[in-house]
């Protein structure tokens, strides 16, 4: 089975019609995942069977490999030592079983703010991360890398002690779970060239001045009223829009964002309940409980336990819980 926490399941569709996975936070587990080709690839567990996107970051490493995917419409032949990283926001399908693209592979995805946390917007704020970079990269055009045949094997081992430190869950493993992942991003980015042609940002100036008044604004009781009236256009146009290019409203993105920092302050800080609540833009605690109960199938008081030193860590999902994002 895939280590947890999984997915979240689908939370939108965008413009085209396509499925967008989000990633499925668990309180008390690292905000990393991982699935080894071809044993943890069954429907329900990532990639999804279907085309469909995500609002996560992918890498998938091929080490022995005869099938295809396609990414933005462009297919390709999955060889052996192929490294896809793959961006929030690309379209992925494929031409056969996932369980079949790879003979021998490993799959590990993570949400955008992992090693920024709460620093800046989920959608945005990775690009700006020098161990992120190759993932801009993939804004324009899907990026493959080649691993050299005399690197595969430390690429093998470097998921496969991800994976055994997420299926331990010993004490201090969240740590140890991100110091991996760090060794895997640092591996990847000594793999690609031309750093600074890979992070030029998409051609979205709008997406990008919405999530820019999101992130200034997201610890005010804001609504897509304010939004759109900050940005000059109408409620329904901004709706279209943002809907369209990434499967969610600016609601769920408000909403996104306020759940992110109040997963942050309730492990980083002792902060009450009530005081995280009006923190994030919640001014009544009793909805801010609701909202984060909804999201995340804990309250803000388990949540933080579950975090704790020595708490007793969350069961791994096998299939991935459906999420709910909204207002």
């Amino acid at each position: 089975m895939a280590v947890a926490p999984g997915l979240a399941g689908p939370v939108g569709t965008t413009g085209h019609g396509v499925p967008v996975m989000s990633f499925g936070h668990s309180p008390g587990t690292a905000p990393v995942a991982v699935a080894r080709f071809p044993q943890d690839a069954p429907a329900g567990n990532p990639p999804a069977i279907g085309t469909h996107t995500h609002d996560f970051l992918v890498l998938f490493y091929a080490h022995r490999a005869h099938g295809t995917v396609v990414l933005d419409d462009r297919q390709w032949t999955v060889t052996d030592g192929d490294l896809f990283v793959i961006a929030p926001g690309q379209v992925v399908s494929f031409t056969g079983p996932p369980a079949e693209m790879a003979v021998d592979g490993w799959l590990a995805w993570f949400p955008a703010d992992v090693l920024r946390p709460g620093t800046s917007g989920a959608y945005a704020s990775w690009r700006a991360h020098p161990l992120l970079f190759p993932f801009a990269r993939g804004i324009d055009r899907a990026q493959r890398l080649r691993i050299p045949a005399a690197d595969r094997a430390g690429w093998v081992e470097r998921f496969a002690a991800l994976e055994a430190e997420l299926r331990a869950g010993r004490d201090g493993y969240q740590e140890a779970a991100l110091a991996h992942l760090t060794l895997l991003l640092v591996a990847a980015a000594r793999l690609s060239t031309d750093v600074a042609d890979q992070l030029r940002a998409s051609d979205e100036p709008l997406l990008g001045a919405v999530f820019e008044v999101v992130e200034r604004r997201y610890h005010e009781p804001i609504s897509l009223a304010d939004v759109a009236a900050e940005l000059a256009l109408t409620a329904g146009h901004l709706t279209t829009v943002v809907r369209r290019k990434t499967g969610r409203t600016v609601q769920q993105w408000i909403t996104q964002r306020r759940m992110q920092q109040a997963r942050l302050l309730l492990t980083g800080t002792d902060l009450t309940v009530a005081a995280i609540s009006h923190r994030v833009g919640y001014p009544d605690v009793s909805y801010f409980i609701k909202r984060f109960r909804a999201e995340h199938r804990a309250t803000p008081a388990q949540w933080r336990d579950a975090a704790r030193p020595g708490a007793r860590r969350a069961a791994p999902e096998r299939t991935g819980r459906q999420g709910r994002t909204g207002t």
